[in-house]
């Protein structure tokens, strides 16, 4: 549980000792130490993990939350777009329904939740494990069975923690057996939601994003299914690590953002935010966010752009940075499919394939930065 559950109502200033404290609904409690955190709260439906329904008014066709008056008048419409931190408004709202539960708008309060999943779901295709990646079929995939065996396999190939055994940043048991892994994301980075079943942006299978565009159900809310419970002791998120943040950037989570001038030569924020993980120094950084801002650039136009030639142009000078040991392979790769990713969302196999097929011809060529191909 968060702390501070069971907070004492003290808004009557210097005479509060004298009378006695009043305890609050433990949803509201949650609500208003979310707030108190940074963390924009609302309201949830009663017993239910999603909000309750809007107003009559805006359930009217066409009707969004940009338009509507009720969010400027203080009311809770639209679920996490009526999300606030402030204290009076959170309380009114629970005065008018005591047993709402707690939810926090990610996108607002910064926050990057890894929604890991324990369903017993039949194992999907192999190339829907760890989208982007292939698995060949000489892997074995048996045991695989849940979104915890995924995430744990997707941090193993890129040497990283599992970030479900992250004890340094705030996790949290669903009533389901599954678990949200809070992060902190940088200030100004707006990374966006999974999108739904089927439509190919996870970060593993059985694995999703709250991000930008959604919320997560803050911890110690009851359900009709059971608590959400905080694990350990950690009650903040840490950091976003910069590994997942590279896995983020290449299964799309990451909205695309306006071309940026540098020294004559444009390259994306995408681009670099892409390369953090592949290490070699800033200069190495540079080379390769100039490598993949042709790649990059084709996202702008719908086709005729030689998507193709110049990915494979980009792997295969990436290819020879691996061979030169400016960069590790796997980094590299990442790299170069988020930015295949975010320029052609639909086309991410044949990206894949150009990708190892370039990345493989260049490693025959090591590559001295400086060099031109």
């Amino acid at each position: 549980m968060v702390p501070d559950l069971q907070i004492r109502d003290s808004n009557s200033g210097r005479n509060a000792a004298s009378r006695p404290a009043t305890l609050l609904p433990e949803a509201l409690s949650t609500a208003l130490w979310c707030a108190r955190q940074g963390w924009p709260a609302h309201p949830l439906a009663p017993g239910q993990k999603t909000p309750p329904a809007n107003c009559r008014d805006c359930r009217s066709p066409g009707h969004t939350h940009r338009e509507c008056p009720c969010i400027a008048a203080g009311r809770w419409c639209h679920g996490f777009h009526a999300a606030t931190t402030d204290a009076e408004r959170l309380r009114g709202w629970w005065a008018g329904q005591p047993g709402f539960g707690a939810g926090v708008a990610c996108g607002a309060a910064g926050l990057v939740v890894i929604d890991v999943d324990a369903h017993e779901t039949p194992l999907p295709e192999r190339n829907r494990v760890l989208p982007g990646i292939a698995i060949p079929p000489s892997v074995s995939l048996h045991g695989l069975q849940h979104g915890f065996h995924t995430l744990a396999l997707l941090a193993a190939l890129r040497g990283a923690e599992d970030p479900a055994r992250d004890a340094s940043t705030l996790r949290v048991r669903t009533p389901s057996g599954g678990l949200h892994i809070w992060y902190a994301a940088e200030p100004g980075h707006a990374w966006r939601c999974s999108a739904g079943s089927g439509s190919g942006r996870a970060l593993a299978w059985q694995v999703d994003v709250r991000a930008h565009g959604g919320y997560i159900v803050a911890p110690g809310t009851r359900t009709a299914a059971g608590t959400y419970r905080a694990l350990g002791p950690e009650r903040r998120p840490a950091p976003l690590p910069e590994w997942l943040a590279v896995e983020l950037a290449r299964t799309g989570h990451r909205p695309r953002p306006p071309a940026q001038r540098d020294g004559g030569t444009t390259v994306p924020q995408r681009a670099r935010e892409a390369v953090l993980a592949a290490g070699g120094g800033r200069s190495t950084a540079a080379t390769l966010a100039t490598v993949l801002t042709p790649v990059f650039d084709c996202g702008t136009v719908a086709e005729g752009a030689g998507f193709n030639h110049k990915l494979n142009r980009a792997a295969y000078t990436v290819g020879g940075l691996v061979a030169a040991g400016h960069v590790a392979a796997t980094d590299a790769e990442a790299a170069l499919v988020a930015a295949a990713v975010q320029a052609r969302p639909d086309q991410e196999r044949r990206a894949l394939r150009i990708i190892q097929s370039g990345m493989n011809a260049g490693s025959r060529h090591p590559l001295k930065l400086g060099d031109r191909r």
